[in-house]
């Protein structure tokens, strides 16, 4: 979505409000697609005092598979961004700042980079997941472990005579 600012980049105070889905259901994660559903977004630029502000409000329900014991869950993402717009930088190296093309902003690619990069490397299911023991394969969230413990070479004289 590309959003043309030229009647709020010269009036101090103006607001240019936005709303519209994002769809994100191509982008591939390490094999999987999590975006499946569109992400909402939600949000303005303000002219304050001759600097314009990005300020939105991206959400979406994510569709993933626990790192830890691979069940399949779903968990709402919320970004939110708030970044300045230029139509010039004078340190080219300056990140936080997104370049306008003339009055005009590319609102949904820089919204889909904001979002990528918010994304989460790691993904559990809960908080305390215990995972799939990698002896037995049981699942520790529903069952013990059915693996026998590791007998100590050093007693394994002793191990004999209880058999």
């Amino acid at each position: 979505m590309r959003l043309d600012l030229c009647d709020i980049i010269h009036v101090p105070g103006a607001v240019k409000e936005f709303t519209f889905a994002l769809d994100l259901s191509a982008l591939d994660f390490y094999g999987t697609r999590p975006v499946a559903e569109p992400v909402e977004v939600r949000g303005r630029v303000v002219n304050r005092a001759g600097m314009l502000l990005l300020e939105a409000e991206m959400k979406s329900n994510l569709h993933l598979h626990c790192d830890s014991c691979g069940r399949a869950f779903q968990r709402v993402k919320t970004v939110n961004v708030r970044r300045m717009l230029a139509t010039e930088l004078q340190d080219e190296k300056d990140d936080d700042i997104i370049l306008l093309d003339g009055t005009v902003l590319d609102v949904g690619e820089e919204l889909t980079e904001e979002f990528v990069l918010e994304m989460d490397t790691k993904n559990l299911c809960r908080e305390d997941c215990r995972g799939i023991c990698p002896g037995c394969g049981a699942d520790l969230n529903t069952e013990p472990c059915k693996c026998k413990p590791d007998i100590d070479p050093r007693f394994s004289a002793l191990a004999a005579l209880l058999e």
